[in-house]
Parts: structure tokens; sequence; C-alpha cells
């Protein structure tokens, strides 16, 4: 199996770490070095941990099962059962820990907010409407997750949908969980304004970006052209009577932000700066993407917003994901923010790709069966 070959990668190079670590004159000669590498070892040790861990579930779960065969007793083929069912997810969960340690990118270890766009496409205020789902089913999935959460900007639509929603997201691996939500999102059923009972396809689109530090884009004051006008748009008694909203121009880039739902001019200006670094941020990285297209083709849920990455069909309420592919028949339980089942496969096929290449660039041999090129890869 790739993931067994490569933790025996792993496991050669942490002890190759600790015999060097126990040298004597190391940290007098390279300190800087020898931080370096405590650090890669400490890394390492806790993959080996956690696959340990997995190893002893497993075998505990075959023993269970070897068991359920040499008796006819039934209520302890009940009990076996129920702690097969116990055993399984605590794997399942055991692998998500052990591959999402496998490649921790600096995104994925940082702390910093995400910023998420969430734009209605195709279809009018139906789509409007289903950007106001997605919206409200990633607002349950972080509340699940205990992440802390800032709307930005939204713009509504006539029947209570969202046009657009800009909000940010803080958490530990809120980038690791939700970068493979980038992209466009369709949504078949019969909307509230079809009479005759038709089916309808929408879509929204879904943007993922990383809150940038200030240290990461260097924005020049006379880049920016900045406006300040009055709010539109229902409110109360404080819109379209003072000049609190906001408008920035990004001379070089050609982005514009708008914000004003503050009723402070300094608050939707702030908002409108925050939203105008992560999308010169999103820019930035997407140029710097674009010289490795080869490697982002072979990646799951590159960030391409041309791609279809999710349909979600009220009518026979499943949810398919067409980057593993998989389909799910739990709709209603998805939008209330169970995602984790489709974002969970995602993370185990980008590592499966990830070890197939890293092994057949090294020479070292691994299976290359049918079952080892399936999303669960151990």
């Amino acid at each position: 199996m790739y993931l067994e070959r490569y933790i025996e990668k792993i496991q050669k190079k942490f002890d190759k770490l600790q015999t060097e670590l126990s040298k004597e004159d190391l940290y007098s000669s390279n300190p800087a070095k020898t931080i370096e590498m405590a650090r890669e070892h400490t890394r390492l040790k806790e993959i080996l941990d956690l696959y340990a861990q997995l190893k002893t579930l497993q075998e505990a779960k075959a023993s269970v099962v070897s068991l359920t065969k040499e008796t006819t007793d039934v209520e302890l083929q009940e009990l076996a059962q129920h702690e097969i069912e116990k055993l399984d997810q605590k794997i399942h969960e055991l692998t998500v820990a052990v591959l999402s340690s496998l490649f921790p990118s600096e995104e994925e270890k940082s702390s910093k907010n995400l910023i998420i766009e969430i734009r209605a496409g195709t279809g009018g205020e139906e789509a409007a409407l289903f950007a106001s789902d997605l919206y409200r089913m990633y607002s349950k999935y972080a509340e699940k997750k205990g992440w802390k959460q800032e709307l930005l900007h939204f713009h509504p639509s006539e029947l209570g949908g969202l046009k657009e929603i800009i909000f940010s997201i803080q958490g530990k691996e809120a980038f690791k969980k939700l970068k493979y939500e980038s992209g466009v999102h369709r949504v078949q059923r019969v909307p509230a304004t079809e009479s005759q009972g038709r089916i309808h396809t929408s879509t929204a689109t879904v943007a993922v970006l990383l809150e940038p530090e200030e240290i990461e884009l260097n924005i020049k004051p006379e880049d920016l052209r900045i406006e300040v006008c009055r709010a539109g748009g229902p409110g109360g008694q404080g819109v379209n009577t003072t000049d609190s909203a906001v408008q920035i121009f990004h001379i070089p880039s050609g982005i514009m932000v708008r914000c004003q739902d503050e009723r402070s001019q300094l608050k939707n200006r702030e908002k409108a700066l925050k939203i105008l670094k992560a999308r010169l941020l999103s820019k930035k990285e997407e140029e710097e993407a674009q010289k490795r297209a080869m490697e982002r083709k072979s990646m799951v849920g590159s960030g391409e917003r041309t791609e279809k990455i999710r349909t979600y069909n009220f009518p026979q309420g499943r949810v398919t994901d067409h980057r593993i592919p998989l389909t799910l028949y739990n709709l209603q339980s998805f939008l209330d923010g169970d995602i984790d089942p489709i974002i969970d496969q995602l993370i185990q096929k980008e590592v499966a790709s990830r070890i197939a290449r890293e092994l057949a660039e090294e020479n070292i041999p691994f299976s290359a069966t049918e079952d080892d090129r399936k999303p669960s890869i151990v």
C-alpha cells in the first residue's frame, strides 16, 4: 500500500536524524541546523506515533472480526459488530489525521484567517438562494469545529437570497479543511418561483482565500483611489443619509472593493482594505501557480474557479463531488454542516497522489493496484 511504503521511508529518515542528533558536538558546531533537525525529528515522531496508534486499532479490529467468525452466540455477535463500528470510526479519523500530517504546507500550519467569498452564478434568484444555502452550510460547519466567524460584506437579493457574501473564518486546520471548496457549486431543484414544478439547474461560486499579513503585501497609498459615498439599499434611517460607504480601487491590478454594511466609514474602510488584500494575495498566488501548471493538474482541488466541483441534487437527496468522485445520499445533513465525509476523501486522494509521485521519483517500489488508486489508501 502507498501509505505503508511511505511510512517506511519516514522511519528511515527519523532513524537517521536520531543518530545525527545524538552526536555531542552537533549543537556547538551548527546550532541553527541542529534546531531545524530537532523540529523535523519531532514532526516525524508525531507521524510515526499516529501511525502506530492506527496499526493498533487495525489489529484490534482484526481480532474482533476473527472472534465473530469463531462464535455462534447471537448476543456476542451483536456486541462484536457494535465494537467493529466504533473501531471503524476511530480508524477513519486516525487515518485522516495521519494523511493530513504528511505534507503540511505553511498555509495549513498557520492560524491566519480565511476569507470565503460566495457569489450567485447562473440562475438568477434561485442562484442567490443557493448562495445563501452555501453560506449557512459553511457557517454551520465552522460552528461544529469551534471556529470564529466574522461577516465582512453581503449583498442580498430581492427574495432573501445572497447575490454575494464575504466572511472570514479563523480556527485550527480551517485552511486545511476548506481549501477544497473553491470552485463552482451546482444545485438541481425546483425553485420557489417555479409554478410548474420543473427542476432548474443553478450555480454559485466559492473562493477560499488566506487573509494576508501586512508583511506579505506592500500596498502603496498612491496605488489606491478611495471614494466615499452614501450607502444604498434597505437598512433603516442611517442608510442614504450619511457618506459611510467606502469604495477602494487598486489602480495597478484594477481590483475594486466596496463596503457599506457598517454605519461607520472607518469600519467600512477597514473591511474593504481587508478584502482587497485577500484578493491581491490570491491573484499573486494564482500567477505563481500558473508556472506550475502541470503540477496543478495532478492536484485535488486546484482552485480553478471554472471547475464544477460539486452537485447538490434536491429531488434525489444526494450530493456528488465530481473530483473523487463520490455521491452521498444525505443532502440535508450535508447542508447542515456535515461536510467532513467528502472533505476527508479529498484529503486522502490528494495525499495518495503525492505519495505515489514521490515514491515513483525515488524509485521506491509500491503496489499500484486498482484498490490503491481509490481515495482510501489504508
